[in-house]
């Protein structure tokens, strides 16, 4: 994932307790909205919801979109096209001034290619973690961490090829010592 160089830093000193609950609510407000639009599947609404010149940020096999076209381009239609009957469930949401985050699992039928892997009609678990930032009522930074690795493990490949430090803790393999 790469830093974002228009990152926006908070002088912790100078944020008055009222005016940061009145942001974390607002903020809270719009990625709501947002979600609530993700489980109607309406992305038509999206743009209601993210900056036009949105920063989206993801780990390594997720990218990094520049702009909300980008966005929905190289990441919302590769995933509609590889991933249908698509469920979202948050597991737990944070609101803290102008970011929001949230952990959750996307589950999905595999009905289309997904990091060279066919379709196998499968049912598989995404796991995510999300960050947004919001900026005049849209989303205008969203750093995101997507388990691509477990997914391709639930699709059959595995893409540590059995060296992943799952090994450690199910007893396969002895974790090395400094």
């Amino acid at each position: 994932m790469t830093e974002d160089s228009n990152a926006v830093r908070t002088d912790w000193t100078a944020v008055e307790p009222s005016d940061h609950i009145r942001r974390s609510a607002e903020t809270y407000r719009v990625v709501k909205a947002m979600e609530d639009a993700l489980g109607r599947d309406s992305s038509d609404l999206w743009h209601t919801h993210f900056a036009q010149d949105l920063n989206w940020r993801g780990n390594v096999g997720c990218g990094v979109k520049t702009g909300y076209a980008q966005f929905i381009r190289n990441w919302v239609d590769p995933m509609h096209a590889a991933f249908a009957d698509r469920t979202y469930t948050t597991e737990r949401f944070l609101a803290d001034g102008d970011w929001a985050c949230c952990v959750g699992i996307l589950e999905a039928t595999h009905v289309g290619t997904f990091m060279g892997i066919a379709p196998t009609n499968r049912r598989v678990k995404i796991p995510y973690m999300d960050f947004w930032r919001v900026a005049d009522g849209r989303i205008a930074d969203n750093p995101v961490f997507v388990d691509f690795a477990d997914v391709c493990l639930q699709l059959g490949r595995d893409v540590f090829a059995g060296e992943g430090w799952e090994a450690y803790d199910n007893g396969h393999r002895e974790a090395p010592r400094p």
